[in-house]
């Protein structure tokens, strides 16, 4: 007895693991009106001219996220209470006020002339991609950890 049930709890976690396989990366699309708040006024104050293309959440077992793309290919990510994770500006720059100060100071000091194209935040730390293809990380601290 002890072995079936062990054996029909293997069998129901492989199927769970299927199933959160097969749903991963399936993002549906919403309004813009279902962002969360603080996402659709980070949109409204930073990209006012730019249109929203496509907005779509993605949902996972224990997070949400959510993906918008804006009509001039700019990509912007947010967590589940809306804050920015990513933003991705493929034809132009990430405005300057989205960037952390410090980063910001840093830049101009070592890298006058370049722009951030792309920046990925997380708790730990800051990526930034340059407009001359260099990658930069910062740690929580906005210190300079890697150079790519």
């Amino acid at each position: 007895m002890k072995r079936m049930i062990r054996v029909l709890m293997i069998v129901i976690c492989c199927m769970m693991s299927c199933n959160m396989a097969a749903n991963a990366g399936n993002g549906k699309p919403i309004s813009v009106d279902a962002l969360p708040a603080k996402a659709q006024t980070l949109i409204n104050n930073h990209f006012n001219g730019q249109k929203v293309m496509l907005a779509t959440i993605e949902s996972g077992v224990v997070s949400r996220s959510y993906d918008v793309v804006l009509k001039n290919g700019t990509k912007l990510e947010f967590d589940k209470r809306g804050n920015l994770t990513e933003i991705d500006c493929k034809q132009g720059i990430v405005p300057d006020q989205l960037i952390p100060q410090a980063i910001n100071n840093y830049l101009k000091e070592n890298y006058e002339g370049q722009s951030v194209r792309k920046i990925e935040i997380n708790r730990k730390e800051y990526e930034v991609e340059l407009t001359n293809g260099l990658d930069l990380t910062f740690n929580k601290h906005f210190q300079l950890i890697d150079i790519e």
